[in-house]
């Protein structure tokens, strides 16, 4: 009984820590996480590289046409058409960012700070539609506004989302009703 009570009395110096092993494994870590974004970034420029058939985008027209509809919100991207995990990179259409959207009698308008502006004449325009999502971003169902668009013989989604979502349906509207138009118009010409 005695050696047990002297066990526990004896005092004992903690264990002391490893300090070398630690930074080893920090700097292994900070490594490994450096390396996982370096091959995320050149993946990321190798579809740009593999995208590279697709043409210039146009620019904003400077002589602007009368607006028929504006919106403010998000950018989300832009996809192969019907593909909607087929992200665009090229041109910095992958790049996601505010966004100011005008459409008008001679097109769609997309004017992003900080990114690339973009117009989408609108004898390109195909369809307008709510979705629930394209790459990188899901809502709820209805939550995107989807345009889709010809560009260099490539039909294109992007996504937008409003910063008020009650508007996205009168967009759908506006843009088929000019699609409409604009095709009859076409046709007719013909």
């Amino acid at each position: 009984m005695t050696s047990l009570l002297q066990l526990a009395a004896e005092k004992k110096s903690a264990d002391v820590t490893d300090w070398a092993a630690r930074a080893g494994w920090v700097v292994g870590l900070l490594l490994f996480v450096a390396l996982v974004y370096w091959l995320m970034r050149e993946g990321w420029k190798w579809r740009g590289t593999l995208q590279g058939d697709l043409p210039p985008l146009p620019v904003v027209p400077d002589d602007a046409a009368p607006a028929r509809l504006e919106l403010t919100g998000r950018y989300h991207g832009s996809t192969t058409a019907g593909q909607w995990l087929d992200r665009i990179v090229a041109h910095g259409l992958g790049t996601r960012s505010r966004v100011e959207l005008t459409l008008t009698d001679a097109g769609l308008a997309v004017v992003r700070p900080g990114a690339a502006d973009f117009f989408v004449p609108a004898g390109q325009l195909r369809e307008a539609r709510l979705d629930k999502g394209i790459a990188g971003k899901v809502l709820a169902e209805g939550g995107l506004l989807i345009v889709t668009w010809e560009h260099g013989g490539k039909r294109l989604d992007s996504g937008f989302r409003s910063d008020h979502a009650a508007e996205q349906a009168q967009w759908v509207k506006a843009i088929n009703n000019m699609i409409d138009t604009t095709s009859t118009t076409e046709g007719t010409a013909r």
